[in-house]
């Protein structure tokens, strides 16, 4: 397949482009009251310039094709008549996507993204405008991922609210490689139910069955929307609104983020009945595997959600800590490059990073997590400056222009202990007249 010529783009095309009124979808039909198909609602100008704009904002990196953003208006002004014809008529076939692999931010293991190209991103970003509007209002109050106006810390506050409720214990589902292994069979299933343009049915399967090119080679996919387009998270709610579904049926007190699912209960022992019946309603209706490992049956305090935990009865919110060792593990290279840097550079690096931490983690009450922390990071920075003063004599000179007591700062350069140990000490650290500026 990567030796074929594109059918989705070819070398040849009309010169009306997106931007031109001769290049939007023919008009509605001649009687006002019905609608439009599907597809000429995507189509639409003024739909294809807000997606146009949106995926350029998006940036992000070129597809199989190594087209960039900066491309994609020249490309659409040469080709677009030709493209959208292909799509009102149900012949656009997508290129493969590009499959990237990054690390996990727990570090065990890598997660698989599917970079299309800007053209796939172009149309997909075009469906979602049209299809989100319809289908989202119908979705789940106990879902939170990828909807406009929700977000995670609507998710956590949600949260946070059915322990207080009465909540001791959670069923922390997990979904075993969901995006990996959704059923292309069972979710164009469900999306059949909500769409009737049998046109963006068949193109939102091809966008489905878009293989992922890796080493020249596309092989077939029968499973999975790969994380990396705009349509894959809005596809994914389409599929996991039937556990809500059966959740909400159940009268289960819920919240789920894209395939995170809180589900709480009274106690461990009727958590351990709902993991067991959510476990087969899964496997038999939507074919989707729990993953064990990573699932259980817990008290809220116990477990982590979006980042966060609570406090022992659920009281008040505070930071998990496997987010306190991520952040940590992320700044270390920055950290130990600093003895070589000015430490105004280096807080420089660290400070976008610092800022949207904090502001992600705002809505936690315990500040004693926040301040280990900076303390941890000062005695970095500390540490960097006692190295870049490189001998005693420049270490002693140093303490005593910043104001500490000569004998101890004599004491402290000529000590024989490591960059580490000094940096610990009282003298080091005392007050805002110290040689870091605390």
């Amino acid at each position: 397949m990567a030796e074929e010529p594109r059918r989705g783009r070819g070398a040849v095309g009309g010169t009306d482009g997106l931007l031109d009124r001769e290049g939007q979808a023919r008009p509605a039909r001649s009687n006002p009251d019905q609608k439009a198909p599907l597809i000429e609602e995507v189509m639409r100008r003024d739909n294809m310039l807000s997606a146009y704009e949106r995926v350029r904002a998006n940036a992000g990196a070129p597809g199989v094709d190594g087209m960039t953003v900066d491309d994609l208006g020249a490309y659409l002004r040469k080709h677009w008549t030709r493209i959208r014809q292909e799509l009102l008529d149900g012949r656009y076939i997508p290129d493969p996507v590009r499959k990237v692999e990054i690390p996990k931010p727990d570090g065990k293991g890598v997660r698989t993204l599917g970079i299309p190209t800007v053209i796939d991103r172009l149309i997909q970003q075009a469906l979602l405008q049209v299809l989100q509007p319809r289908i989202d209002p119908t979705f789940s109050d106990g879902s939170f991922g990828f909807r406009p106006g929700r977000g995670t810390h609507g998710a956590v506050k949600r949260a946070r609210e059915h322990i207080r409720a009465g909540g001791k214990g959670v069923v922390d589902l997990d979904l075993e490689k969901f995006f990996d292994r959704v059923n292309h069979d069972v979710l164009m299933g469900l999306v059949a139910k909500r769409i009737d343009d049998k046109r963006v049915l068949l193109l939102l399967r091809r966008f489905l069955q878009a293989g992922a090119m890796e080493g020249g080679l596309t092989p077939p996919r029968t499973e999975g929307t790969p994380q990396g387009g705009p349509i894959s998270p809005f596809l994914s709610n389409i599929m996991l609104h039937e556990l809500d579904v059966e959740l909400e049926r159940r009268g289960h007190r819920f919240v789920r983020y894209a395939d995170d699912c809180n589900v709480y209960v009274a106690s461990k022992a009727a958590g351990e009945r709902v993991m067991e019946s959510l476990e087969r309603f899964l496997r038999d209706r939507l074919r989707l595997k729990v993953n064990r490992e990573k699932s259980a049956v817990d008290r809220p305090w116990e477990r982590k959600f979006l980042g966060y935990t609570v406090t022992r009865h659920g009281t008040k919110l505070q930071v998990a800590p496997r987010s306190i060792e991520r952040l940590r593990a992320k700044l270390q290279p920055f950290l130990r490059r600093a003895r070589g840097k000015s430490l105004r550079a280096v807080c420089e690096e660290l400070a976008p990073i610092i800022r949207g931490w904090v502001a992600y983690y705002r809505m936690a009450k315990i500040r004693a997590d926040f301040e280990r922390l900076d303390k941890w990071m000062r005695h970095h920075l500390r540490a960097a400056i006692w190295r870049q003063w490189k001998v005693p004599r420049t270490r002693a000179k140093q303490l005593v222009k910043a104001r500490v007591d000569r004998e101890l700062a004599y004491g402290l350069a000529y000590s024989g202990h490591g960059p580490w140990w000094c940096t610990a000490q009282w003298t080091m650290s005392r007050d805002s007249t110290g040689p870091t500026g605390r």
